[in-house]
């Protein structure tokens, strides 16, 4: 894992994170909520990427070439945003139970 992949993944997870809260207005946590929880949800979707073998950031190579940036920046604003969706659903559902 380099430096410079799990940047782009953690950038681009906080990104992925606000984008899903501004298009889920319901489940939004506010903006420092949804930037901590695509934070979070864009360095676990970019490893678990990593792991399954797609892109070169999330494993050792240590080559940051197209394919591996555009790989961290699916993978961390993907994982941002579903990881805000999951949270956002599971507050909802609690506020509403009596």
């Amino acid at each position: 894992m380099n430096v410079a992949g799990l940047i782009i993944q953690l950038v681009s997870g906080a990104v992925g994170g606000n984008v899903a809260g501004a298009l889920l207005k319901k489940l939004s946590l506010g903006t420092v909520g949804n930037s901590i929880l695509g934070i979070l949800g864009g360095g676990l979707g970019g490893q678990l990427l990593g792991m399954l073998g797609v892109g070169g950031a999330g494993q050792g190579g240590g080559a940051l070439d197209l394919g591996s940036i555009v790989s961290s920046v699916a993978g961390g604003g993907i994982g941002g945003g579903v990881l805000l969706a999951i949270v956002g659903l599971i507050r909802k559902m609690m506020s509403k139970s009596p």
